[in-house]
């Protein structure tokens, strides 16, 4: 679950630096609960061809990270701003960043 999460953080940051057909695989995989099968036949493509694509996105979300640490800078001001400003409008920052 813990990996789920990580990687559902890091598409939010970096998904418009993906394909369009790299983020419908992972958007049905990870959002839709679609099964790698189930993947495969919306698109015409083998199951293995799914598969290897999923870690090909997770490998480069992974990478931009690594690279502009976006999503860890995003949790650190997070961090730094929790008691220190209302809720509502840490709320709004969170939507901002």
């Amino acid at each position: 679950m813990e990996k789920f999460v990580y990687l559902n953080n890091l598409y939010d940051c970096y998904k418009e630096l993906l394909t369009d057909k790299q983020k419908m695989y992972f958007e049905d995989y990870y959002f839709n609960n679609l099964s790698l099968s189930e993947i495969a036949e919306n698109y015409d493509v083998s199951r293995n061809a799914v598969h290897n694509q999923l870690k090909i996105i997770e490998e480069k979300l992974e990478e931009f990270e690594f690279k502009l640490q976006i999503s860890n800078k995003k949790k650190k001001i997070i961090k730094l701003l929790e008691g220190k400003v209302e809720d509502k409008f840490l709320e709004n920052i969170k939507n901002l960043l």
